[in-house]
């Protein structure tokens, strides 16, 4: 699976997430990739839509991972673990985390600034690749399913 979106806004963005959540399966990992400012944030705010989180969405900068609980197609509880690994200094931190549980678990697994986890990143995920288009509330999404 490979798509390409365009989005011109904060919600578009948030909308191309939440239809990706219906393909998502107990278990997935979305890798986000992006600068600072691109978006990674709003396309974890639409993947909790599309699977009906009630809590606020935040980054998790400071505290790294954010734990959502929301229900999955057949209206069964499925877990989100969001972590922002942008303060992330070496891959003991990521160990220290207990990563194991989260990206090899039965929940949702986003990963915002995933390039840090390098080889910890499991083989089987989405690349979600968010870029900065030439008008300022611009962005280029790309979605691959990586086996």
């Amino acid at each position: 699976m490979s798509e390409l979106l365009q989005s011109t806004s904060e919600q578009q963005t948030r909308e191309a997430a939440r239809s990706m959540a219906s393909s998502l399966q107990r278990g997935d990992v979305v890798a986000l990739y992006g600068e600072l400012g691109a978006g990674k944030t709003q396309f974890v705010k639409g993947l909790c839509d599309g699977f009906r989180v009630r809590d606020a969405v935040t980054s998790p900068t400071f505290v790294i991972l954010n734990r959502y609980s929301g229900v999955d197609g057949r209206n069964k509880e499925i877990f989100l673990f969001h972590f922002d690994l942008y303060r992330v200094q070496s891959a003991e931190e990521i160990y220290d985390l207990g990563y194991e549980e989260f990206l090899f678990g039965n929940g949702i697994c986003v990963v915002e600034w995933a390039e840090r986890l390098g080889t910890l990143l499991p083989s089987r995920r989405y690349d979600v690749k968010i870029a900065f288009g030439e008008g300022a509330d611009e962005r280029r999404i790309s979605i691959d399913r990586v086996e």
